[in-house]
C-alpha cells in the first residue's frame, strides 16, 4: 500500500517509473521469503508424508501381487495334487475292475467246474439206476418169459414143467441161446 500511495502522490522511489510490470524489490523479498517458507513446509510436511503413502500403497500393491502370485502358486500345486489323486484314483479303478473281472471268470470256472461234476455226478446215477431198472427188468422178463415158456411147453409136451429146477433150466439154456443168436428170430415166431 505504501507503494501505490507513493505512486499516486508523484514521488519517486527510486524505482523506474518505465517498468510498471516488474514487482518492487521489497515485493520480491517478500515473495521469495514467502516461498521458502512454502517450500521448506511442502519439503518437509506434505512431500515426506505424501512419499510415504506412495511406499505404503506400492507396498500393498507389490504385497498384493505377492500373494496373488503366491495363491495362484498354491492353487496350481492343488491343482497338480487333484490331478495326481485323480490318476491315482483311476489306476486303481482299473485295478479293482481288473480284478473283480478276473475274479468272475475265476468264480465262473469254478461254478462251471462245479455244475460239470453235479452233471457227471447225476449222469452217474441215472446210468447206475437205469442198470439197476435194466436188471431188475430183465429179472422179472426172465421169469414171465420162463413161466410163460413152461406153461406152453406143458401144453404142447403134455406133461407138466412146473418143477422149478427143471424150469429154470429149460429157461436159462433157451435164453442164452436166444442172446448167443444160436436160435434166430424164424424158429421163436414159428
Amino acid at each position: 500500500m505504501h507503494f501505490a500511495s507513493l505512486a499516486a502522490s508523484g514521488e519517486s522511489t527510486g524505482y523506474p517509473e518505465q517498468l510498471p510490470l516488474l514487482p518492487h524489490p521489497a515485493e520480491m523479498i517478500v515473495g521469495v521469503i514467502a516461498f521458502a517458507v512454502l517450500y521448506w513446509l511442502f519439503a518437509s510436511k506434505v512431500v515426506p508424508n505424501m512419499e510415504k503413502l506412495y511406499a505404503e500403497r506400492a507396498a500393498a500393491i507389490e504385497g498384493g501381487m505377492a500373494q496373488a502370485e503366491e495363491a495362484q502358486a498354491q492353487a496350481q500345486a492343488a491343482l497338480d495334487q487333484y490331478n495326481a489323486q485323480l490318476k491315482d484314483a483311476r489306476g486303481e479303478a482299473a485295478r479293482i475292475r481288473e480284478e473283480a473281472r478276473t475274479q468272475g471268470a475265476a468264480i465262473v470256472e469254478e461254478l462251471r467246474g462245479q455244475a460239470q461234476a453235479e452233471a457227471g455226478r447225476i449222469t452217474d446215477s441215472a446210468h447206475r439206476q437205469i442198470e439197476a431198472e435194466r436188471s431188475s427188468a430183465a429179472a422179472s422178463l426172465r421169469g414171465e418169459v420162463g413161466r410163460l415158456s413152461t406153461d406152453l411147453a406143458s401144453k404142447i409136451v403134455g406133461e407138466s414143467l412146473h418143477d422149478e429146477v427143471r424150469q429154470k433150466g429149460i429157461v436159462d439154456r433157451f435164453l442164452a441161446e436166444l442172446e448167443s443168436g444160436a436160435i434166430s428170430a424164424e424158429k421163436v415166431e414159428r
